[in-house]
């Protein structure tokens, strides 16, 4: 069978999705670093197959070393990865690890509204990174602790410097870590329901990207939908899926 690939390189990890005979062969992931090109040599270590789709910040550099690639939009690429897995959802949010998407999708993975969060690192996958670090704890430990608070803070600010400068003083005052930490989790899904809400939030909601695996955020998103979200078992591989499913799509239409 003949292989086809996609391909989303983001700002923390770049994804790899394999398919052949209209199903998916293999899924790979690798951090992003600072040398992505060389971590895409990893990826391909057993080659580059001959078609190739796309995605995410950094498709312009997979163009300039594959240049017979195809590219599409991270929302395009989402949506079709997203409906893919879950034909009956509505409404789609990516966070990641530098910005945040709302979709309203469409049957058939067709994108309708959307709003996109890619100028500031409030309410995503680094905010909370880097709020971590306040702590001293990894993104994990975080969301674990975050998980045992019980009186959440309003954390007023999303600037990322900001947030940081108000967790401080909250643990001057006396605010127990794992309060601040709630507080920071919820001015993140404070932020991203109101996204949700203006590109005409409806249920079901799939929820992907890296920080779809905070257990700690998809509580409280859920608590703030009124629903459980659809969170599939490798959420962060959508992007890399909807592209592979993209250029399926593109050669059915030829052929």
């Amino acid at each position: 069978m003949t292989e086809l690939a996609g391909l989303d390189i983001g700002s923390r990890t770049i994804k790899l999705v394999v398919r052949a005979g209209g199903g998916t062969v293999s899924c790979r992931c690798l951090p992003t670093t600072f040398d992505a090109a060389r971590q895409l040599d990893k990826l391909f270590a057993a080659g580059v197959p001959g078609r190739l789709a796309v995605t995410g910040y950094g498709r312009e550099l997979a163009r300039e070393r594959y240049p017979w690639a195809q590219a599409l939009t991270e929302i395009k690429a989402h949506a079709l990865g997203a409906a893919s897995l879950f034909p009956q959802a509505a409404t789609l949010l990516d966070i990641g690890g530098q910005d945040t998407k709302a979709v309203a999708l469409l049957p058939g993975g067709r994108v309708g509204r959307f709003e996109m969060n890619d100028r500031c690192a409030a309410g995503t996958g680094k905010f909370l990174e880097y709020t971590a670090t306040v702590f001293g704890l990894s993104v994990a430990e975080f969301g674990r602790l975050a998980l045992t608070g019980d009186d959440a803070p309003l954390i007023s600010s999303m600037c990322t410097v900001f947030a940081e400068t108000e967790a401080t003083s909250l643990m001057a005052r006396g605010v127990s870590p794992a309060n601040i930490a709630l507080g920071l989790h919820k001015s993140v899904v404070s932020r991203t329901m109101a996204m949700l809400s203006r590109v005409g939030l409806a249920a079901p909601v799939v929820f992907v990207g890296g920080v779809a695996r905070n257990p700690c955020v998809a509580r409280l998103l859920a608590e703030a939908l009124g629903h459980s979200p659809l969170i599939p078992a490798e959420p962060d591989m959508t992007g890399a899926l909807g592209a592979a499913l993209w250029l399926e799509t593109q050669e059915t239409a030829v052929s």
